[in-house]
């Protein structure tokens, strides 16, 4: 039986989102800014920085995650 791939974009979205939640500064994107996936990145790490101002702990940015 095949395995079936990861869509691409939904990872680079969630470690954006993990770096966002992590309190890491946007220029330590991997991407450039200007492709999809740099977009992508951008994206997760707006939403994960967005939740950790509103105070999500860290037990509701992991059900999050999983959530993706």
């Amino acid at each position: 039986m095949k395995r079936c791939k990861r869509n691409p974009l939904q990872r680079v979205f969630t470690k954006g989102y993990q770096a966002g939640s992590d309190n890491r500064s946007r220029t330590s994107c991997p991407y450039d800014s200007a492709t999809e996936i740099g977009q992508s990145w951008l994206q997760g790490w707006r939403e994960g920085r967005a939740d950790q101002y509103d105070g999500y702990n860290l037990r509701a940015v992991q059900a999050k995650i999983v959530s993706f």
